[in-house]
């Protein structure tokens, strides 16, 4: 089987192109990168031009895979997202749960209730409780007073998709899955303990910052910010006087969150903004560290906000995997167990057969992520999904069934 994973990025676009064999090893058979302006905070800013690039690199992909590409797993920002929190309570009266009560706490949820402006992309079960104790699994078969469903729901606003569907219906390309740009980095960098245990995934790109949770191997929330290392460059440019490009190097090559005092005694030679090259001025690493640190801390403490808002902060997740272009700052994970309290590591992408070393990158994870994510184990199974359209529809009769006979 083929699978393709694309993610549309503020300052890149990347595809990857992955055999997925019978004993589910995973072989790279292409991935493509290229640079863009096409996108700004999440946001097309050249429909054109962008569905140009796109096509490109699809072109790029099949020639060098050696394979016709028709269908995707596309990344989705998770800017301006919805995230909504429901459960469920079902009365057993001592019976043994079946598929009947669990479907019946679906019914009765507002998991498949429509948003207006905004299309769900992604509708789960996050914990079944059973006379009010937590059970790890579906439940059936299980004898109790009272079931009680936890469900999550997570979605992005529809003139984005609308706009993002028109492009790849263009270029004749199907989208198989939207998969929310945070889930897809989780996927790539968290382990199997992580997901179990309850971990973190910072995806700390470009224009924007997100951030995916997992408890007890389920996704249990969602979120971003428009904040990323592009605000870092400008910071950086405007404090010191320089122009992006020396910036943006001056951050790669010397960019930390904690400084020394032996940074007030490097220094280094940048160009000043007029246009003569040979212009040059001495600055210290300290003040460029100095502009950094408050910018990191700005943008790990909204994302900590994300999760006071959502009553995640209370929870002692213990694990938290940086990844990301931001991931490679230095002395980052110091500054962000701290604000986090909790263990911090630098992502990094599983072993994959056929992926070349300059893309094992915390930059590149949430490309790979999307050729790990599979709907079933993500989303309501399909048993399950019967969506409430009107009161005379099938599943509100069965609904009504349900109401009369449990």
């Amino acid at each position: 089987m083929i699978k393709v994973g694309l993610d549309i990025g503020n300052s890149k676009i990347s595809i990857i192109v992955c055999e997925i064999k019978n004993d589910e090893s995973k072989k790279i058979l292409s991935f493509k990168n290229f640079p863009t302006n096409n996108v700004r905070k999440s946001i097309i800013v050249n429909q054109i031009s962008l569905k140009e690039e796109v096509k490109k690199i699809i072109k790029e992909a099949e020639k060098e895979s050696q394979t016709e590409i028709q269908s995707i797993n596309l990344n989705i920002p998770a800017i301006d997202s919805i995230s909504i929190f429901d459960e469920s309570i079902v009365e057993l009266s001592g019976d043994k749960i079946i598929d009947l009560h669990i479907n019946k706490a679906i019914n009765q949820s507002n998991i498949f209730e429509s948003i207006e402006n905004y299309q769900t992309i992604h509708k789960s079960i996050i914990g079944y409780y059973v006379d009010n104790k937590y059970i790890p699994s579906n439940p059936i078969g299980t004898f109790g007073d009272k079931l009680k469903v936890e469900f999550y729901k997570f979605s992005i606003k529809t003139n984005y998709l609308n706009n993002i569907k028109n492009l790849f219906n263009d270029l004749n390309i199907n989208i198989e899955n939207f998969i929310p740009t945070p889930l897809s980095s989780a996927l790539a960098t968290l382990n199997s303990d992580d997901k179990l245990l309850g971990g973190m995934c910072i995806d700390l790109g470009a224009a924007s910052s997100s951030i995916a949770i997992f408890e007890n191997e389920k996704l249990v929330f969602l979120d971003a910010i428009n904040i990323g290392g592009d605000n870092i460059t400008k910071d950086i440019a405007k404090g010191i006087s320089t122009n992006l490009e020396s910036a943006e190097r001056l951050k790669t090559l010397y960019g930390s969150v904690i400084s020394s005092p032996s940074d007030e005694y490097e220094l280094i030679e940048i160009p000043d903004l007029s246009n003569d090259p040979s212009k040059l001025k001495q600055i210290n690493i300290g003040t460029v560290n100095t502009i950094i640190k408050p910018r990191v801390e700005e943008t790990l403490e909204l994302i900590w906000q994300k999760l006071k808002q959502n009553n995640l902060h209370k929870k002692q997740y213990n694990n938290l995997v940086l990844t990301g272009g931001g991931a490679l700052l230095d002395g980052i994970t110091d500054f962000a167990s701290i604000i986090f309290d909790s263990h911090v590591r630098i992502g990094q992408t599983k072993p994959l057969i056929g992926l070349k070393n300059n893309y094992i990158n915390p930059k590149f994870s949430e490309t790979i992520g999307s050729i790990y994510y599979d709907k079933l184990k993500y989303d309501i199974s399909s048993s399950e999904n019967k969506e409430k359209n009107s009161k005379n529809n099938i599943f509100s009769r069965f609904s009504a069934w349900l109401d009369q006979y449990i």
